[in-house]
């Protein structure tokens, strides 16, 4: 696996008219498939919904906004669960990592029929007395189609978002990426009917990332004609803030009854992370001292 770090480009087109996001996300994929052990179709859906997030997450504008992501559908994966901040780190999970499920009607990774229907619910924590909620339904469940239906629907942003993750003959992951175009209120029409063909033009994430292509190409690839301009770039990761310390703050919080009640079973008790899959063990010791 060559070392090239995953990294993030914001761009800005047509005189601010378009604005767009583009990743390079091989290793976080790989990260959360050797994190969890994740079968070939769960890979591929997880993969894409972590890059989805991660950019979504580089478009918040607090230090501490959390973005979460979630796809509950009747498919065999049982759902798949990401969060992203605003330095786009992210981290996730999916119900069923062992699913196995036949190639689509193209050759290949069914995630569509993996997830299945159901809905896609999106939570920002902006640091408000409330998160913002919404929930849309899922419209191809292959993950770019359903965000794109989200910026639509929910946020009123009309977007192209185009996501791919490949995995080699060994089952780790070859490639991942993706970008998210929006079109900000005062696009022109010309400007919208030409980004519309560009779009359309891309058939296959996958291909493009196999061919080599870096999120700069990407973006040069439908944005070259409108005279783009690249502001940043930053770097995205799997990584999960999870410690035995939150561990400890979050027993804390169950109550002094139950703790009791824990500790009089003399037994040490495991608590588990779903997000990196790590376990944390809590000893009779460790609890007497949390009372």
């Amino acid at each position: 696996m060559t070392n090239t770090r995953d990294y993030i480009v914001r761009a800005t087109a047509a005189n601010s008219q378009i604005r767009a996001f583009a990743i390079q996300s091989k290793n976080l994929v790989e990260k959360a498939r050797q994190v969890h052990h994740t079968s070939p179709v769960a890979t591929a859906a997880l993969g894409r919904l972590l890059s989805g997030a991660a950019m979504m997450g580089s478009m918040m504008k607090g230090e501490n906004d959390i973005l979460t992501l979630q796809m509950k559908g009747d498919g065999p994966i049982q759902g798949i669960t990401v969060t992203a901040d605003s330095h786009a780190n992210v981290k996730g999970y999916v119900g069923n990592p062992n699913v196995i499920i036949g190639p689509n009607y193209a050759g290949k990774l069914d995630v569509g029929a993996a997830i299945g229907y159901g809905t896609l619910s999106v939570s920002k924590d902006l640091g408000l007395k409330e998160p913002y909620n919404s929930q849309i339904p899922l419209t191809t469940s292959e993950v770019a189609e359903d965000l794109t239906y989200y910026f639509a629907k929910s946020e009123q942003v009309p977007s192209a978002v185009g996501l791919g993750v490949l995995m080699s003959k060994e089952n780790t992951v070859e490639q991942a990426g993706g970008f998210i175009i929006q079109l900000m209120p005062f696009a022109e029409e010309s400007v919208i009917d030409i980004l519309e063909k560009k779009v359309e033009e891309i058939t296959s994430v996958t291909t493009l990332l196999e061919e080599g292509y870096t999120p700069e190409m990407l973006l040069e690839k439908l944005l070259g004609d409108f005279g783009l301009e690249i502001l940043d770039t930053l770097p995205s990761q799997f990584s999960c803030n999870c410690s035995k310390d939150k561990v400890l703050k979050a027993l804390i919080s169950i109550g002094k009854k139950e703790l009791r009640e824990m500790i009089t079973e003399g037994k040490s008790i495991e608590v588990h992370c779903h997000f990196c899959n790590t376990n944390y063990e809590i000893s009779v010791e460790e609890m007497k001292q949390l009372l």
